[in-house]
This record gives structure tokens, C-alpha cells and sequence, in this order.
């Protein structure tokens, strides 16, 4: 269970990670500098477990994998979105940051709480009790998620 941290559609990945800070490849510096140009307050009090909630085409504009790291560095539990840019998607799945999506996601409000079900392919919303549907998340992704694209990758090549 987290804080939903909510963010509209189109969210790039210049907002989420600004280029000056391309220098740095520690997820914990990146982490501080997430969001500074758009949300100011995200960096400072974000928490381990919460969530970062938008609409269609979250992860748009470059390619940069420093986005999926800087958001990972943050400690969130996942990205939950209407759509994902397909390189940030992939990005993140490789990387071991976690991406849902849910058409429902205009239900949830900044501050809420909530939380995956990944066994039932739902989010519970715990502040307003609703229940929303999940696109399932085939097995193989979700082991890539967990075990690291490397790791995976020397488990199904044995």
C-alpha cells in the first residue's frame, strides 16, 4: 500500500529526469532530482511503496533508461498509467521498475491510497473503496521484473 502521486498524460521522460543531470547514473541521485521542473514537492516526499499514477503515454520523448532509474531510486512500488511510451515500458521492465496499466486510472486522486493485486489483476483505491481492473501482466515480464533482465535472461538460456 502507497500514495498515489498523480500526473496527467504526455509525461516525458525530460520531466520526469531533466537532461543536466544525464551525468549521474546512481539511482539515489537521480531519485533527488525526479520530477523538479514539474512537481517540486514529488523528490522531498515521495516514499518508499508509493505510487506514481498518470494517464495515456507516460515515458514519451527520449529513451533514456536515467528515467526508469531515477523513478526506481525513488523507492516506488510501480507506475501505474493508462499507456506507456513502448521504450519506457521496456526500459522498465528491463530495469526492474514495475508498469501497470489500468484505463481507470482518471478514479484515482493525488494522496490517495492504494494498492496492486497482482493475483486478482486489481488496484484497491483504500481511500474511496473502489476496485479497479489491471491489463494482466504475462509471467515472463513479471519474472524479469524480479529477477533482472540478466538474471532471466542466464535462467532460460541453461
Amino acid at each position: 500500500m502507497g500514495r498515489a502521486w498523480k500526473f496527467g498524460d504526455d509525461v516525458d521522460t525530460d520531466l520526469i529526469i531533466p537532461g543536466k543531470y544525464l551525468v549521474f547514473n546512481e539511482p539515489e541521485e537521480l531519485a533527488k532530482h525526479v520530477f523538479e521542473n514539474f512537481r517540486k514537492d514529488f523528490a522531498k516526499n515521495v516514499k518508499k511503496g508509493d505510487f506514481v499514477v498518470a494517464g495515456r503515454n507516460f515515458g514519451c520523448g527520449s529513451s533514456r533508461e536515467h528515467a526508469v532509474i531515477a523513478l526506481k531510486g525513488t523507492g516506488i512500488s510501480a507506475v501505474v498509467a493508462k499507456s506507456f511510451a513502448r521504450i519506457f515500458f521496456r526500459n522498465a521492465i528491463n530495469t526492474g521498475l514495475m508498469v501497470v496499466e489500468c484505463s481507470e486510472t482518471d478514479r484515482i486522486s493525488d494522496g490517495d491510497y492504494i494498492e496492486i493485486k497482482y493475483d486478482t489483476g486489481e488496484i484497491l483505491n483504500l481511500t474511496k473503496g473502489e476496485r479497479y481492473k489491471i491489463k494482466p501482466i504475462p509471467a515472463f515480464l513479471m519474472e524479469i521484473v524480479n529477477l533482472g533482465l540478466i538474471n532471466y535472461c542466464r535462467r532460460i538460456l541453461k
